[in-house]
């Protein structure tokens, strides 16, 4: 059996700009459904916030998204999302979602080999980014 976890990221009326926002990052395809395509909203107002979002990244990155709706309550802790690999595509990655948004570790050889950065993007979410170092011979 095979499991996976995507993250689920909720946004106050910016759910759309966000997953476009990570589509450019990330490539891929984005499939997004708002209230107003499920008929389920009595309030017009919310007819164009996003009901649920996939964006499917072109290297494996699965997002998911929607906008809180009034009377939503915002549960748990904080969050961060981790990329990591070896894949020299990350440090792209790493570029556009630390652009306009906010550096907390620069991204930089870390004490253990990897080129490692956080930042905070500009719709608030924080990332860690962990290229993973060669294997030495």
């Amino acid at each position: 059996m095979t499991a996976r976890v995507s993250p689920y990221l909720t946004f106050a009326g910016n759910a759309r700009q966000a997953m476009r926002f990570y589509q450019s990052a990330f490539g891929g395809d984005l499939d997004i459904t708002t209230f107003g395509d499920l008929q389920g909203s009595t309030d017009t107002a919310q007819d164009e916030l996003i009901a649920h979002a996939t964006l499917r990244g072109t290297t494996g990155v699965v997002l998911m998204a929607s906008d809180r709706t009034p009377g939503d309550e915002v549960a748990g802790g904080s969050t961060s999302i981790t990329l990591g690999g070896d894949e020299a595509e990350l440090a792209t990655y790493w570029e556009r979602l630390s652009e306009s948004g906010s550096v907390t570790v620069p991204f930089a050889r870390s004490p253990w080999g990897a080129l490692y950065g956080r930042c905070t993007d500009k719709f608030g979410t924080d990332w860690l980014v962990n290229v993973t170092a060669p294997a030495t011979p």
